[in-house]
């Protein structure tokens, strides 16, 4: 029964292919418009790393001065200074710990066909590349040795090792960085999370990662400042010497736990370990310790902000006004409809299968306008990626959003076929057939 009148739907919309079209042109725009801006809402706030959101952890321990500072203000930074970077690093809490900052190097080309050129990179420890389960093309992270002795050594993003060593296997070979040759261990395969999560303080949230990487002790043993943001909350004589034993906040810190539950554990000696600094005559605030998961870290620093829900929520605002237009076509399609309707009934068709019919109807035109809509969704994302680099990577639509653009445009149908349906089903046979 169903393929019947299926059948008959599509018959129906071929009589009037003008007003067909229309509804089905009003329908995809409205769902088109919709769904680009979900699209975008939920690359940007979905989950970059669900096997291990929950195992990974943003600390927090509040280093600012006192005077003038009242709880309501909230924290200095959300970030470490060095002195407390370094304590963590060697506390051997969780399963790995890493700490990192942006670097921003001159490199000189083992080519000479290639001119130098400035690189922007970041400064972890080891433990980065297993935590955020960065992917290797060749070779693989520096050694603990590396970590700790600080070693020339560089990790390279494919796109870098391209431009600089072709198709070639790089690991052995050397490049200089800073005036020093540093030795390539490893290159990582395309990696690129929307958005950067593991790096949202300082640069793009949304981009195509990092150049190449270097081992953080190298970086404070080249004194290589720090390319981000910066908070002294107090003055601090100048020199690379005098920052390492300030209270700056400038480096970034994540732990990695074996589980979930041991993120009780962790904050527990957190607040011990601030206790003890405190004892010291450091966190003078004694504001309360933060351990942060990764969604929770997303929402601290509002990586999705007011202004692109409310772009969400205006597009379904014009999705109903697209279904609002819709119902006041299909009204007027299924009106004029009402003798076919008449002889249908006294032929013996009950006021179910009326229903069914015209309700299969409505959702040939949603079927047909949830193709529409998707083609005009990926011309919308398309225009919105070429705005910048960061665009491109969150103006993508993955398997989720496929399947929801058809429910959606399906369902709207339905909704809007509704009120016209139940029109229709209200049809006198008796006073059709002495109108005929």
């Amino acid at each position: 029964m169903f393929s019947y009148y299926f059948k008959l739907g599509v018959r129906s919309l071929r009589r009037n292919p003008a007003l067909t079209a229309l509804m089905v042109l009003t329908l995809a725009i409205g769902v088109a418009a919709s769904v680009s801006t979900l699209t975008i809402l939920h690359v940007m706030s979905g989950d970059p790393i669900p096997e291990k959101s929950d195992r990974l952890f943003v600390p927090h321990v509040d280093n600012g001065p006192v005077e003038g500072w009242v709880p309501s203000d909230g924290p200095n930074d959300d970030q470490l200074s060095y002195l407390d970077t370094m304590n963590l690093l060697k506390s051997g809490q969780g399963e790995r710990r890493t700490a990192m900052y942006g670097v921003e190097v001159p490199v000189e080309p083992p080519r000479s066909d290639i001119p130098a050129f400035t690189a922007n990179g970041m400064a972890p420890t080891r433990d980065f590349f297993a935590m955020f389960n960065v992917p290797f093309l060749h070779g693989q992270a520096w050694t603990e040795s590396d970590d700790t002795r600080g070693a020339d050594v560089v990790v390279l993003g494919r796109a870098t090792a391209e431009k600089l060593f072709g198709d070639a296997n790089p690991v052995g070979k050397q490049l200089r960085m800073l005036g020093f040759p540093f030795t390539v261990v490893g290159v990582i395969d395309k990696w690129a999370p929307a958005p950067r999560y593991y790096k949202l303080i300082g640069g793009s949230r949304f981009g195509t990662g990092e150049e190449f990487f270097i081992p953080f002790a190298s970086a404070i043993r080249h004194e290589i400042a720090h390319s981000g943001s910066m908070n002294c909350s107090a003055n601090r004589d100048p020199g690379w010497a005098n920052l390492l034993i300030s209270e700056c906040t400038w480096i970034q810190f994540w732990f990695e736990t074996r589980s979930s539950a041991e993120r009780a554990d962790l904050q527990s000696w957190l607040d011990s370990y601030a206790g003890e600094q405190r004892k010291l005559g450091r966190l003078k605030r004694n504001a309360p310790n933060k351990l942060y998961n990764v969604m929770e870290w997303m929402e601290q620093l509002k990586v999705v902000g007011k202004d692109s829900k409310l772009s969400a929520w205006l597009a379904f605002g014009f999705l109903i006004l697209c279904l609002v237009n819709t119902i006041g076509l299909l009204l007027a399609k299924f009106s004029v409809r009402a003798s076919e309707v008449g002889i249908r009934r006294a032929l013996g068709a009950s006021r179910g299968d009326i229903f069914r019919q015209f309700l299969i109807e409505s959702s040939v035109i949603g079927l047909v306008g949830g193709v529409l809509g998707l083609v005009l969704a990926f011309g919308a994302l398309a225009l919105i990626g070429m705005q910048s680099k960061g665009m491109a990577m969150i103006a993508r639509m993955d398997w989720q959003m496929l399947i929801l653009t058809f429910i959606m445009s399906v369902t709207a149908a339905i909704i809007a076929g509704l009120l016209p349906t139940w029109r229709a089903c209200q049809v006198t046979p008796a006073i059709q057939l002495k109108s005929q």
